[in-house]
C-alpha cells in the first residue's frame, strides 16, 4: 500500500457555487455529491397501486440524470443526431426552453449514444458534457450558450469505451473536468469564459464523477479517474496526492463517486477491484480496509447514513445486483438482499428510495440491523442505467425511452 501525506477535513457544501434552495438537486447525487436529501414528510405508503406519477414524456438516448434549480427541471438527451438541453417545469413536465446541437458520437458496442454525463447547474449557468466531448455552458434563464469547446479535440484523446461520462464539478469560479488526457487528466476551466485555469494529472478518463474535499485548508478536487484517486487544489492546480488503485481487466470502468467522511474516504468499484477506506492519519493516507467481499459497485453511488453504507453490490450486465448494508468503519457485510438488481440510492427523511435497473421504484428503512420494505411499485417499463434524482417532493427517473415524475409528498 502505497502512502501519500495528505491532511483532510470533512466536506463542506458552501465549496459547490449556486444552491440555493433546500428542494434544489442541481447536479448528480444533489447538493453534497452524496446521495442525499434534506426534505421531509415522504409518502412511502403508496399501497398496491403503486407512487402516483405526477406526469411522464417520451425521451430521446441517454442516460444523463435530471437535475433541477431555481424553478426548473433540466433534461440533458439526444434526439434525431441532437444532443439537447431541455428546461421543464418540474411540476407538469411543460418545456420551457431547449438549446441543441449536432452529436456525432457512436457506440462502438451499439449500447446507447449518449449523452451520459448529468448536467451541473450553479450560478445561472447549465454545464454540460456531450457523449463526444463537448462541453457547454448555457444561460439558465434563456437556453442561450454563453460558451463551447470540445475535450477530445483540445486536449487530442479519443473516446475511450462509452464516451465521456463523468459530470462537471463546480467549485466557486472553476468548472472541473476528468479529462483524462496526458498532462491534463484533470482539467479547470473558467466557469464564465470556458479558459483552461489549470491542468494536472496523467490520468486517463473514468465514468466517475468528482466531489470536494478541504485538505490543509485548501479546497480540493477529489477525483477517482481511471487509474486511481487524485486529490487537486482547486486554486493552483496542485496535485496533493495521487494513489493508483483499479481493477487489473483493461475492459474496465470506475463509475462510483468518492464519499468523503471526515479525514476518510472511499471508493469502490467492480470488476475484481471492490471497495477501499482510506485514512488521514496526521498527514499520512493509510488504509483501513479493502477487499472485494463487501461492496462492489459497478456504476451507482452507495449512500452513507450514520455508520452504514447502503448500495448494491455486483454487476448489471451479469445480472448480480444485490442490495446490502455493511459498517463503514469495517466492511463488515450487515445484511443483504439477493436478486434487487443494481439501483440508483437517495436517502430522505430517513429511508432510503431505490430505482432499480427494472424500473421499480422501492423504499426501504435506513437499517443496519435488517432489511425491512415500506413499499415497491413499477414505473418504468424499459431498462434503468441514469441516476435518479430528488426535488421538492418529485422524484424524477428515466429509462431507455421515457421521463417520469413521482409524485412522493
Amino acid at each position: 500500500m502505497r502512502l501519500r501525506y495528505v491532511r483532510l477535513v470533512a466536506v463542506t457544501a458552501a465549496f459547490v457555487a449556486g444552491f440555493a434552495r433546500a428542494a434544489d438537486w442541481p447536479q448528480i447525487l444533489g447538493p453534497k455529491r452524496d446521495g442525499k436529501s434534506t426534505e421531509t414528510k415522504l409518502n412511502v405508503a403508496w399501497g398496491t397501486e403503486g407512487p402516483k406519477i405526477a406526469w411522464s414524456k417520451d425521451v430521446g438516448t441517454g442516460w444523463a440524470g435530471v437535475v433541477t434549480a431555481a424553478g426548473k427541471a433540466y433534461l440533458f438527451h439526444r434526439i434525431e443526431g441532437k444532443e439537447t438541453l431541455v428546461a421543464l417545469d418540474p411540476a407538469t413536465g411543460r418545456e420551457l426552453w431547449k438549446y441543441d446541437y449536432p452529436a456525432k458520437y457512436r457506440d462502438n458496442f451499439q449500447f446507447d449514444d449518449g449523452p451520459r454525463a448529468t448536467p451541473t447547474v450553479a450560478d445561472g449557468r447549465v454545464f454540460i458534457l456531450g457523449a463526444n466531448g463537448d462541453l457547454h455552458a448555457v444561460d439558465a434563464k434563456s437556453g442561450e450558450k454563453i460558451w463551447h469547446r470540445n475535450i477530445l479535440t483540445d486536449y487530442e484523446i479519443d473516446k475511450g469505451y462509452f464516451g465521456v461520462a463523468s459530470s462537471p464539478l463546480v467549485v466557486g469560479d472553476k468548472l472541473i473536468v476528468n479529462v483524462g488526457a496526458k498532462g491534463a487528466g484533470i482539467v479547470a476551466f473558467d466557469v464564465a469564459t470556458g479558459k483552461e485555469a489549470w491542468k494536472a494529472s496523467d490520468d486517463g478518463p473514468s465514468y466517475s464523477s468528482p466531489t470536494v474535499a478541504e485538505i490543509d485548508g485548501k479546497k480540493l478536487a477529489i477525483v477517482f479517474t481511471r487509474r486511481g484517486l487524485v486529490g487537486v487544489n482547486v486554486e493552483t492546480g496542485t496535485v496533493m496526492f495521487d494513489l493508483a488503485w483499479r481493477s487489473r481487466l483493461d475492459a474496465s470502468v470506475n463509475a462510483s463517486t468518492p464519499l468523503v467522511r471526515g479525514t476518510e474516504i472511499f471508493l469502490t468499484s467492480s470488476y475484481a477491484t471492490g471497495a477501499i477506506l482510506l485514512k488521514a492519519n496526521g498527514k499520512m493516507l493509510e488504509e483501513i480496509w479493502s477487499n472485494d467481499t463487501s461492496l462492489s459497485c459497478q456504476y451507482n453511488t452507495p449512500v452513507l447514513i450514520g455508520d452504514e453504507l447502503y448500495g448494491t453490490d455486483g454487476r448489471a450486465d451479469f445480472g448480480t445486483g444485490r442490495l446490502r448494508c455493511i459498517d463503514w468503519k469495517t466492511g463488515t457485510v450487515k445484511w443483504s438482499r439477493d436478486r434487487f438488481g443494481c439501483a440508483g440510492l437517495i436517502a430522505v427523511d430517513g429511508k432510503i428510495l431505490a430505482v432499480t435497473e427494472a424500473g421499480e421504484l422501492v423504499g426501504f428503512e435506513a437499517n443496519p440491523a435488517k432489511y425491512v420494505e415500506l413499499a415497491r411499485g413499477k414505473i418504468l417499463d424499459g431498462k434503468v442505467r441514469s441516476i435518479p434524482s430528488f426535488s421538492d417532493g418529485r422524484l424524477f427517473a428515466r429509462d431507455e425511452k421515457k421521463l417520469v415524475a413521482v409524485n412522493l409528498k
